[in-house]
């Protein structure tokens, strides 16, 4: 592998996948410009848990971190900021762009709860998150109707010194939305790749 080339991870959403929505069109947007990129298959989706999506960002992620990049969907947000909360101090990704992510839910899906619990109830690192990346973006939809924009905006804003964006009608970002490209989330990361 080159020494400086740029490697994004895209983490998908609770029930993703890697071929949902615009995942795909962001791989090959990214690889045209000479990114290498990965979008693992993280376990259980149906079933997420902290510790093995975690852990699975632990295993895959073994690069040169200033060249490292994240995109999080849902879910796969959360998973990327409590992996960044366990990075050693000497360690500082480029950046992080999260689309829908979440610190609380709507009260939309009340049969997921009882998995949702330990996300919600855990509590982020947030100091150790936002020391452990250069730039941070959080993209929201005005029409998700499981993340309330203003409650997680507010957290993304304050807590880490995100850039906060609104998308008009996009629902969750999901590929049941019929969102199979995001040039938003492209524009946002090359903007932090270039700072």
């Amino acid at each position: 592998m080159e020494k400086n080339k740029k490697i994004v991870f895209i983490i998908h959403g609770w029930w993703g996948y890697q071929k949902e929505g615009w995942f795909p069109w962001l791989k090959k947007e990214l690889e045209k410009r000479g990114f290498r990129v990965f979008v693992p298959k993280m376990p259980e989706t149906g079933k997420p848990k902290i510790s093995r999506w975690v852990g699975k960002l632990a295993k895959i992620v073994r690069m040169q971190y200033k060249n490292t990049y994240f995109v999080g969907h849902s879910i796969g947000a959360q998973a990327i900021m409590r992996y960044l909360e366990k990075l050693p101090k000497s360690k500082k990704i480029g950046g992080a762009v999260f689309v829908a992510g979440w610190v609380s839910l709507t009260n939309q899906t009340p049969e997921e709860k009882p998995i949702a619990k330990p996300w919600l109830r855990t509590p982020l690192n947030f100091k150790k998150i936002k020391n452990s990346g250069n730039k941070f973006v959080a993209i929201f939809s005005d029409g998700d109707p499981y993340v309330h924009f203003s409650k997680n905006s507010k957290v993304f804003r304050q807590k880490l010194g995100a850039k906060i964006i609104v998308q008009h009608k996009k629902g969750h970002f999901s590929g049941s939305d019929g969102v199979k490209k995001l040039p938003v989330v492209l524009n946002e990361l090359l903007k932090i790749v270039k700072k």
